[in-house]
């Protein structure tokens, strides 16, 4: 369905049955968080738990409201559901994640990308704040007394950090979103930065921040594929959670790329999101966790199209490794991850009028869910964000330059 007949189909508050009673009784304390408006599944919940996929596709359809806190509502939800696969989730598999993930064709990426982040600056700017960096943010002394901004610029630092940035160098930040940190880096570390994104709007809006900085002389975003970036040679590389983009089918390709686009005596920053290992938990032949794997799939047809290569530590590493990089640093950043999706999360409550104003009930009740969610995701270690730095596995490498450099881990 387009953008557009979602708005027209949730523009107005739809017509609800009266509440529908629940028979018998449901898990304890259901009725603190659930408000149901269809009798057949208000008796399904009084039977006992339902399947996570049934509860929160009858959310978004107002079969369902969820009236207070969705944390509270979370923390509480293995009460009433079960992360058992439906039809649904087969029927998904092979009409949608089966061909997205076998094909990564450059028009596909395309469509799939653009049907995302060219949605409208607006939308995501009710939850990502005034940097509109869509990576998770890095809080120093935890999220307590720190702000969203304050995080994202911390977080900006520490990555210009981690590549030993200096002034004069060029660095190329690989799916750049809204080319908040190509403008960090040429305003306040002298680099000449460029980005890449294949979107449309974020590629006029991080050119007019760029311009308004006055820094259009050392800094740019370019709406193109990562693919087809121009063979010259950056002294630095950054790509922060856009791999996930790229796609298990095209991971070495991505790799070796990075390679050649970065000089012999250059450093690569890599962050991505990664879902951990099922081990003994694990459905076969998957291997992921029961909420793991629901949380995946819920992902992959509401919010990430496309994006399969959310893999484990060793995984990345396999495929880096394969292309001649040498894992230089690792860190596991998976609680700012939980602590920037709460912000967000804060923010997206914060403008619902707005948002149901301009988009609609349907599109602010699948996010008001998958950023709350997302937090319990990144607390309970599901996914972890990892950030790792590498250089080129070569002899001529200069591995004594962090020696006695305050550079962060």
């Amino acid at each position: 369905m387009t953008v557009h007949a979602f708005r027209q189909q949730s523009s107005q508050q739809q017509h609800r049955p009266e509440e529908a009673p629940i028979s018998g009784k449901a898990g304890a304390g259901i009725e603190r968080h659930l408000r149901f408006h269809d009798h057949k599944l208000a008796e399904r919940f009084a039977k006992g738990k339902v399947p996570m996929t049934t509860l929160f596709e009858a959310y978004f359809d107002g079969l369902i409201d969820i009236p207070g806190d969705m944390h509270a509502f979370l923390d509480e939800r293995d009460r009433y559901v079960t992360y058992g696969i439906t039809a649904e989730h087969f029927r998904f598999f092979f009409s949608n994640f089966i061909p997205e993930v076998t094909i990564h064709s450059k028009a596909q990426d395309e469509r799939i990308v653009r049907g995302h982040y060219d949605r409208g600056n607006d939308f995501f700017g009710w939850f990502l704040g005034e940097r509109m960096i869509y990576t998770a943010a890095f809080f120093k002394n935890g999220p307590t007394n720190t702000t969203l901004e304050e995080a994202q610029d911390e977080k900006m630092n520490r990555v210009c950090k981690k590549l030993m940035l200096e002034p004069g160098e060029k660095l190329l930040d690989v799916g750049c979103g809204w080319g908040t940190l190509a403008r960090h880096a040429a305003v306040n570390f002298g680099a000449d930065s460029t980005g890449i994104t294949i979107s449309k709007n974020q590629t006029e809006f991080g050119n007019a921040r760029i311009e308004k900085a006055g820094v259009a002389d050392r800094a740019r975003i370019l709406c193109l594929d990562y693919r087809d970036i121009p063979k010259r040679q950056f002294d630095k590389i950054v790509s922060l959670e856009m791999v996930e983009h790229v796609g298990v089918k095209n991971l070495q390709k991505f790799f070796d790329q990075m390679y050649g686009l970065l000089k012999d005596d250059g450093n690569f920053l890599l962050q991505w999101t990664g879902l951990r290992r099922g081990g003994d938990e694990g459905i076969a032949p998957i291997g992921l966790r029961p909420e793991d794997l629901i949380w995946g799939l819920f992902m992959n047809k509401y919010i990430f199209p496309g994006a399969d290569a959310s893999l484990p530590l060793s995984e990345m590493m396999k495929y880096a490794e394969k292309s001649k990089f040498e894992v230089r640093s690792v860190e596991n950043v998976g609680m700012q991850y939980a602590w920037t999706l709460k912000k967000w999360h804060d923010n997206w409550v914060s403008n619902r009028q707005a948002i149901l104003d301009t988009y609609g009930e349907r599109w602010y009740r699948i996010w008001h869910l998958f950023l709350a969610w997302s937090v319990k995701i990144g607390e309970q270690g599901n996914a972890a964000a990892f950030q790792v730095v590498f250089n080129k596995n070569i002899n001529s490498y200069d591995r004594t330059k962090y020696v006695g450099k305050e550079v962060p881990v």
